[in-house]
């Protein structure tokens, strides 16, 4: 799970070393292409055999795919990897809590909107642009988690995952390839998008998959909370993003509501289920 981390994190603050030659979309257009190889070779979709239900979700996730990088890799280069990534980590947190009840899930709720207000305080050099990528990011994320989990229902295995990668890969190659002809990529650039590609989409989905068959899903999702920290520490070493004590501190709370939220909501269906068994 730290590899997972690490790998992500690092993968995102490589491709920004490539932004000032080809930008982010040109980074983005890469990494799309490495993911959908990836992901086609692990997946092994039958396109042909798709029905028009099981197409639906698979083109609504490849839309995600494709918004969600961009959207967040314009706002790297814009305010920072650990400010994009903690705003995007709001979109599991809000899918987290939507809908519940639970005093301690409204506790948590209020305490990482505070902490966006702090992240995002108004002040002259506050860039609002790259905010509102980071949120659309956040917006992205969470329709992924439900997209995924119908893509899940619909196609077996990967299938869903694979398909929809693919798509978005084929979206990608006129944007791409109109990307890299208007700034023509330096072999360090490409190298570094590349790098990218493969750190934050086959090192962690590897990874993923290998820490699942070993852990409990709930504990999984919890230790996604650390995330953020890494992105701020990865960004800080990599990158030279430095950020001021009171972004750490929103950090910490996002991530400790996170934490808090998925681990009371573990403990509860854990508690449940051990009952009903009893029973």
């Amino acid at each position: 799970m730290v590899g997972s981390g690490l790998s992500n994190q690092v993968g995102a603050s490589v491709g920004a070393l490539a932004f000032p030659v080809i930008g982010p979309v040109g980074v983005v257009a890469v990494r799309q292409w490495v993911a959908a190889a990836v992901l086609l070779g692990a997946g092994r979709p039958g396109l042909r055999s798709f029905t028009t239900a099981q197409w639906r979700p698979v083109l609504g996730l490849a839309a995600v795919f494709a918004v969600m990088n961009l959207s967040l890799y314009i706002a790297i280069d814009r305010v920072g990897l650990g400010l994009a990534v903690t705003l995007e980590f709001l979109g599991p947190l809000t899918v987290a809590l939507a809908g519940s009840r639970r005093r301690i899930d409204l506790i948590c709720a209020l305490a990482a909107a505070a902490a966006v207000v702090v992240l995002a305080r108004p002040r002259p050099s506050t860039d609002y642009a790259g905010i509102g990528l980071a949120l659309l990011a956040a917006v992205c994320w969470g329709c992924y988690i439900l997209l995924n989990r119908t893509v899940g229902e619909r196609l077996p295995g990967l299938q869903g995952s694979a398909a929809a990668a693919a798509v978005s890969g084929l979206l990608y190659l006129p944007i791409g390839a109109a990307a890299l002809w208007l700034h023509p990529p330096t072999a360090g650039a490409l190298l570094c998008a590349l790098a990218a590609g493969v750190l934050s989409s086959a090192v962690p989905f590897l990874a993923d998959l290998l820490a699942l068959r070993r852990i409990p899903a709930g504990f999984f999702g919890i230790f996604m909370s650390v995330n953020p920290v890494f992105a701020a520490l990865v960004g800080l070493i990599v990158l030279g993003q430095h950020l001021a004590l009171s972004s750490w501190l929103a950090i910490a709370v996002i991530v400790a509501a996170n934490t808090v939220a998925v681990g009371t909501a573990v403990l509860a269906r854990g508690s449940a289920g051990a009952t009903g068994r009893d029973g």
